[in-house]
């Protein structure tokens, strides 16, 4: 069982964690993703736009609603990780969820 301090933070980021639930669900809903992320809405949105503007995510208009895909080549940010791409970011986390590291998108 997690303690209050063990809950307090995390490996991986809010940034990232928005760019998983993405890439599970290309049309998923921003309430979607802060109810997955325990984030608010705003800090999804705001999220969204600065990995877009990185080039980790394309924000599509689809009629009302906004489609997003993940540009799964681009390198990792900090220098400790530029060696490795989004994908295998994303295929790491998933891997135990299909059991052969493969993503839905």
């Amino acid at each position: 069982m997690m303690t209050e301090q063990q809950a307090t933070w995390t490996f991986l980021t809010n940034h990232s964690h928005v760019l998983y639930a993405i890439s599970k669900t290309a049309d998923i809903r921003v309430r979607e993703i802060s109810s997955l992320v325990g984030i608010t809405e705003r800090a999804v949105l705001r999220i969204i736009q600065e990995l877009a503007e990185a080039g980790f995510v394309v924000i599509e208009k689809v009629g009302r609603e906004n489609r997003y895909s993940i540009t799964s080549d681009v390198p990792l940010r900090h220098p400790f990780e530029q060696h490795r791409k989004v994908s295998e970011l994303l295929d790491m986390l998933t891997e135990d969820e299909h059991g052969n590291g493969s993503r839905t998108n």
